[in-house]
């Protein structure tokens, strides 16, 4: 009888350095977004992607665009997966919201997302994304916060410092059997340095 567990990858793509803009949802990469998005999908061509799935923000589908299009798939866009909503409109001053938001995890600014309730989103969607595509390999374009936060529900090391240390495109892989995780490793290296 086999005993080996089904072991299913999660790829998550912190999308490239985008144009700053207000339209969170329209935002699109810079000049320097898009050579970099190029190198994401050099990168991706060494795994084995089944499924690519994405935020439905604009920057995140650019940065791996490129994958899809080398693997020969579609993107599924998945809302659960955009970034989390600091606050309803602009805020003076954005260091100190995001700290303050982290320090305590439900908090959150006006019209905005806590850590918790943006952490239930994302959290709930990758469990849906593990039991539906139980051992695929999946890339999932996705943001910084919202990454972070999910990464965080496994373990606590996935933090505030973990967040700001965060490269613009950034890769991590992680394996997992059902809802464990068994390992977390980054595997982008920006040549561009």
């Amino acid at each position: 009888m086999n005993n080996l567990k089904s072991r299913t990858t999660i790829y998550f793509v912190r999308h490239a350095h985008s144009v700053y803009s207000a339209d969170e949802l329209e935002r699109p990469l810079s000049e320097k977004g898009l050579s970099a998005a190029k190198q994401v999908a050099k990168r991706m061509e060494k795994e084995a992607i089944d499924i690519v799935l994405s935020s439905p923000y604009k920057r995140a589908i650019q940065t791996i665009e490129g994958v899809a299009e080398y693997f020969q798939t579609d993107i599924k866009l998945i809302h659960d997966f955009r970034e989390r909503k600091l606050a309803k409109g602009s805020i003076p001053d954005f260091n100190t919201a995001i700290e303050k938001v982290w320090r305590e995890e439900t908090f959150f600014w006006d019209g905005g997302e806590s850590n918790l309730i943006a952490q239930k989103r994302g959290v709930q969607a990758l469990f849906h994304i593990l039991k539906q595509y139980e051992n695929k390999r999946i890339v999932i374009g996705t943001h910084g916060n919202i990454m972070v936060l999910m990464m965080n529900y496994f373990s606590k090391e996935y933090d505030y410092t973990f967040w700001k240390n965060l490269e613009m495109p950034d890769i991590y892989k992680l394996i997992f059997e059902g809802k464990q995780i068994l390992t977390v490793e980054r595997i982008w290296e920006d040549n561009n340095e």
